[in-house]
């Protein structure tokens, strides 16, 4: 399923993007789920989706809780607390 992802502010800073189409695999269909997958790839993506700090996320352009669903073709946005 591919998504779209945003990164905003200092997670754009700290990942030196603020964009990119990821192709994630089926187990992933929550926003909190993306996040660990991201937190996977290590370096900087696990110090800055690191369970401890503050990240909100929106869906489509609309805040979105952890347990949000997530289909193919959606954007998710990133950014700090």
């Amino acid at each position: 399923m591919k998504v779209r992802l945003l990164f905003f502010a200092s997670l754009k800073e700290q990942l030196g993007r603020d964009s990119e189409e990821v192709d994630v695999p089926s187990g992933v269909a929550t926003v909190a789920a993306l996040r660990g997958y991201l937190v996977k790839r290590g370096g900087d993506w696990q110090s800055a989706f690191a369970e401890k700090k503050l990240v909100r996320a929106a869906v489509n352009q609309e805040m979105a809780a952890p347990g949000a669903p997530l289909k193919a073709g959606d954007e998710v946005a990133f950014f700090p607390r």
